[in-house]
């Protein structure tokens, strides 16, 4: 069940939701930056907890998926949101151009076998949604192949959703004019420079097309078991806390625990 916080960015799939409705500056939910950045941080501390929970109990899995256009912050979000986890327990994928193997498979064979496993934080940095985006927008499959696979999609999240993992979806939204500020400073910044790919500016011809297509996929695929969140990322604090705060308040609400002792009494057990 979604709390008054994360239903703010929820995707409604009815008629009514439009991505273009949704400002990307928008920073209304938090009172002040330096606050926000503080609150980012305890809930990361909070997550590090509860997936420490997650892991020793070894029974449920939580997957976050993060989409968003180039340079919408995907990277920033799992530094700042998951960094303060120990190294046993989260898993990132980050999904790019399918390999010679992957193409000789279905479009969700790669994906299903990086879902995290029981006990596990899995995080996709770009998804299976990859398939109804960039494969639309370039026109790399069939419109009736692409069409079908939104309830595909569906019908495997809900598989994973009934096997124990609880899904998240975010969408990190920018303007068009914040990416081009954040592609010049990958030109002119030399520590940024290695992020640059000139592809970058063809795929940013295409952001009306890439819009369309983000909405279509939001709408079809925001389920009660894997809901699509679409979080304001002009800013980065905003991103990191509203992201961090619905992480952490879905964890509280699986609730892992620490399982007992099997086969032995902790009172009994002696160290010399």
């Amino acid at each position: 069940m979604a709390s008054q916080f994360a239903k703010k960015f929820t995707v409604d799939g009815g008629k009514g939701f439009s991505l273009a409705k949704i400002n990307p500056r928008d920073d209304s939910l938090f009172d002040d930056k330096e606050k926000a950045k503080a609150q980012t941080a305890e809930d990361a501390e909070a997550i590090n907890q509860l997936q420490d929970r997650l892991y020793a109990e070894g029974g449920r899995s939580l997957l976050v998926i993060l989409q968003g256009i180039d340079c919408s912050g995907k990277d920033g979000t799992v530094r700042s949101v998951f960094n303060a986890c120990g190294p046993i327990g989260v898993e990132v994928t980050p999904f790019k151009v399918p390999s010679e193997e992957e193409r000789a498979h279905d479009y969700l064979w790669r994906v299903h076998k990086a879902c995290p496993s029981k006990g596990i934080i899995g995080i996709f940095n770009r998804s299976h949604y990859e398939d109804v985006l960039v494969v639309k927008v370039k026109k790399l499959a069939a419109p009736q192949a692409i069409e079908q696979r939104y309830e595909e999609i569906n019908d495997f999240e809900k598989m994973l959703s009934d096997n124990g993992t609880r899904i998240l979806k975010f969408m990190l939204h920018i303007s068009k004019d914040e990416q081009a500020e954040r592609l010049r400073e990958r030109v002119t910044n030399p520590a940024k420079q290695w992020k640059f790919n000139p592809s970058d500016l063809a795929n940013r011809k295409l952001w009306d097309d890439y819009m369309a297509a983000y909405e279509t996929a939001l709408k079809r695929c925001s389920t009660p078991h894997a809901p699509w969140y679409v979080i304001p990322a002009n800013h980065h604090w905003v991103r990191n806390a509203a992201i961090a705060r619905i992480v952490r308040e879905t964890l509280e609400e699986m609730a892992p625990k620490y399982p007992p002792a099997v086969g032995w009494d902790p009172k009994s057990v002696v160290i010399e």
